[in-house]
């Protein structure tokens, strides 16, 4: 239950629409829904406004689709991430309305309008086309957190001239995702030409001695660029949600 649905439960309440027996059913689920296999945060919109997300990995479908009924009351949006293709399928067998971000990996339901809460606009930049998956989970997160989101990919610096020709547009973000893997060295360049916070998160792209991502989270955390915060490896979505409240 988000805050909206709440003021909504309590205007009712107090103009007399609904008795007070039935408010109190409708919020019996807050803080948590113990559903035996897992305990369903209902109460994290009303907390840090914005719904828990459902990590899929590890998930059977049956169990991701009975977590989604849990909080699907309010009209909560509803983000599943890290998950293939034959499980999205399987999800939505039991909820069409559902949509499948195949390049992301996450399905979404969302029930309401999502309000744009963001001051500016998040600008998600990706070092290498083998690192969109995970800067588009970031991007998706930020649109679904209510933010004006603009996409650049492709502009590492193996071909930096690429990323010069778009200075305009970085500078005019008001906070940057940087998603890079080989030696992660996109976010310290951007951090260095622009005035805004930058986002980096490492990908597990790159060959033996990338060590599936340390390095390139290594490179990040090492950065010279003061602006730069880092992530984990491959944290698509925990990118996206830090750039978000930023940008509020």
């Amino acid at each position: 239950m988000n805050q909206e649905a709440v003021k909504k439960l309590l205007t009712e309440v107090r103009k007399g629409e609904i008795p007070i027996d039935e408010a109190l059913d409708r919020l019996k689920t807050l803080p948590y829904l113990d559903l035996g296999f897992a305990v369903v945060d209902t109460h994290r919109a009303l907390r840090q406004g914005f719904p828990e997300v459902i990590m899929g990995e590890g998930k059977e479908a049956g169990d991701i689709l009975r977590i989604i009924d849990g909080l699907r009351e309010g009209g909560n949006t509803i983000l599943v991430t890290r998950v293939d293709a034959e499980k999205a399928q399987a999800v939505r067998s039991g909820l069409p309305d559902m949509t499948y971000n195949e390049r992301a990996r996450a399905l979404v339901l969302v029930e309401t309008e999502i309000e744009i809460r963001g001051r500016g606009t998040i600008m998600v930049v990706s070092a290498g086309t083998s690192d969109i998956p995970v800067a588009e989970e970031a991007a998706l997160v930020c649109e679904l957190m209510g933010n004006r989101t603009e996409r650049l990919w492709d502009v590492g610096v193996a071909g930096i001239h690429r990323l010069m020709n778009h200075i305009d547009r970085l500078r005019s973000a008001h906070v940057l995702v940087v998603v890079a893997g080989m030696e992660g060295a996109l976010p310290s360049v951007i951090g260095g030409i622009v005035e805004r916070p930058v986002v980096a998160i490492p990908t597990s792209i790159g060959y033996g001695a990338g060590f599936g991502g340390l390095s390139a989270l290594l490179g990040m955390l090492n950065s010279c660029a003061a602006g730069v915060s880092v992530v984990n490896i491959d944290n698509g979505f925990g990118g996206g949600y830090v750039a978000s409240l930023i940008n509020r």
